[in-house]
């Protein structure tokens, strides 16, 4: 009851929530994300470390990916989970850039932090983030460099070169850059469907021994008995793919069949061999050397395919059983009745062997070629894990560079050039707006900064050397890593795709703006789930079991 003249407490959210509100909550998301970028700027760049991270399950991973980093730290603060959101959404769209894109996004933030805490509106910070990321996306278009379209693949093998440039596979950058190249030029040019690039871990061996297959190749799939009478070799064979069971079917559970006469069971035992020789003979009857099936291939079906020279596989992945119909031409059948010759692939030489520890099967001179796969050799389970994320990055660089032909120069130089501008601009304008356009010009230095960090040398002399050169004009002026000093990233080949800097300062804008424009935070520490009723204190209920199984019969 209220009394007369007193306000009545409502309680609306339910008890056991925690509702953290105004500057000191904005604070606190920025230092969660503060953080998170300690972790993770130290892998950036070529000479930037790599990090060990063991999950609860003690497996060990070895990366300096970023998305892959976000991914495994499992990040439990909500403000700082968006960043793993950002690391994840650049390596979708670009590949690289992922480290760069959650360092950029904590120092927007970094630099916000004086105006919060100053007592300036959120809204303010963000009008003149978003005004200051759509002016720089302006300026990366306007100095980009177009592509020459008569010596492409060079270009390309020099952006697959600098993506490699901070991961384990450095030293090899030559060979893999080569293999990265081949793969984009196996695809449909059109679709560029980088999913149709497989890559096969064999541990064992060395980088050396990676092989490129114009083609597909997969692991030996289960196989039954009579497996080792089948050829293992063919030149054209015809392929055939199926999505159908060629094994006896067992009865199910329960089943219950009657009958009255003995030859009756007899005549049920013969229809069901019969059916599945009728199917094996189709099969035969195409002509097929090669017979795939996503479903398995059982002991009868194996035993009759080596008696009449044909090799078969079952239990075939999805992803490689689509990578083989886009190889060989052929299409997925899900009867074996009423195959013609058009639904059948080939292929110039089909061949099973040994890859290190592993049999493979390989079907390389493919016609409608437009997949290829990548088998990766290395001493360690973890260093070959490393390896595919380091040519999935270099992948998908060289993707987009094949579908947008626009160049910038990397080592920093994109970023001082872009800052210089918005100091200059931020000078043009009065009031707030002029000191936050400033504070995301200064954000912008991060990236070379923590280049120079990464690999030992004095940052601060770097940039003042590097903003002298940028304000004579020098526009590709960035960190020289191997010499220590300062030098023209695009006559030294240090390339990006124009797609990956944009891509890295819109989502890194984005992320710091619903950051900053977050100023409460409700959580509700009780569990969400419904009780059965009243609980029973845990001593409570043993002794009411205890008590209960005194009274219960033995059996």
């Amino acid at each position: 009851m209220a009394f007369a003249g007193q306000t009545p407490t409502i309680i609306v959210l339910k008890e056991g929530t925690d509702a953290s509100q105004g500057r000191g909550q904005m604070l606190s998301n920025i230092n969660a994300c503060l953080a998170v970028q300690d972790t993770v700027k130290t892998t950036l760049g070529p000479y930037g470390g790599d990090l060990l991270i063991v999950d609860a399950n003690g497996r060990q991973t070895i990366t300096n990916d970023g998305a892959t980093v976000m991914k495994l730290l499992d990040i439990v603060h909500p403000a700082a989970r968006i960043l793993t959101d950002i690391a994840r959404s650049q390596d979708a769209e670009v590949g690289d850039g992922t480290t760069s894109v959650v360092v950029l996004a904590a120092e927007f933030l970094k630099e916000s932090k004086n105006f919060v805490e100053e007592g300036v509106s959120s809204r303010v910070i963000v009008k003149g983030f978003r005004k200051a990321a759509q002016m720089a996306e302006n300026k990366i278009k306007e100095i980009a460099v177009k592509i020459d379209q008569d010596n492409k693949r060079a270009t390309l093998l020099k952006l697959a070169t600098t993506a490699m440039s901070s991961k384990l596979i450095k030293r090899n950058s030559e060979f893999f850059a080569n293999m990265v190249v081949n793969a984009v030029g196996a695809l449909d040019q059109n679709e560029l469907n980088v999913k149709l690039i497989g890559m096969k871990r064999v541990p064992g061996g060395g980088l050396q021994d990676c092989l490129f297959v114009n083609g597909v190749a997969f692991k030996k799939t289960f196989s039954y008995a009579g497996f080792e009478q089948q050829p293992k070799s063919f030149v054209d064979p015809k392929i055939v793919c199926l999505n159908v069971e060629l094994e006896l079917k067992s009865e199910k559970d329960n089943a219950e069949v009657r009958v009255e006469q003995v030859s009756d069971y007899q005549a049920i035992v013969d229809a069901e061999w019969q059916i599945i020789f009728q199917k094996l003979q189709a099969l035969a009857d195409t002509g097929a050397k090669v017979v795939l099936s996503k479903l398995p291939i059982g002991d009868l079906a194996t035993q009759f395919f080596a008696d009449r020279d044909i090799f078969c596989a079952g239990r075939v992945t999805n992803e490689d059983m689509d990578r083989v119909l886009s190889a060989v031409g052929a299409s997925l059948q899900s009867t074996c009745s009423d195959i013609r010759p058009s639904h059948l692939g080939t292929c110039a030489k089909f061949e099973e062997r040994q890859v290190g520890g592993e049999r493979f099967n390989f079907f390389e001179g493919c016609p409608a070629a437009k997949t290829c796969t990548l088998v990766l050799r290395g001493g360690a389970e973890q260093f070959i894990a490393e390896v595919e994320r380091s040519l999935h990055d270099a992948i998908m660089i060289v993707k987009k560079a094949t579908k947008n032909d626009l160049i910038v120069a990397g080592g920093g130089a994109t970023e001082m050039e872009i800052s210089k501008y918005l100091r200059d601009y931020s000078r043009t304008v009065a009031g707030k707006q002029q000191l936050i356009i400033a504070a995301y010009a200064k954000a912008l230095e991060i990236i070379p900064r923590q280049l120079c960090d990464n690999a030992g040398f004095d940052a601060t002399d770097m940039l003042n050397k590097l903003r002298m050169r940028h304000a004579k004009g020098d526009t590709w002026a960035g960190i020289d890593i191997v010499n220590e000093g300062i030098r023209d990233n695009l006559e030294a080949f240090v390339w990006e795709p124009v797609s990956v800097k944009i891509n890295a300062i819109q989502a890194a804008t984005e992320a710091a703006c619903l950051i900053l424009s977050v100023d409460e935070t409700i959580k509700n520490q009780e569990s969400a789930a419904p009780q059965a009723g009243p609980q029973m204190p845990r001593g409570a209920a043993q002794r009411a079991l205890r008590s209960r199984g005194r009274g219960m019969p033995r059996r």
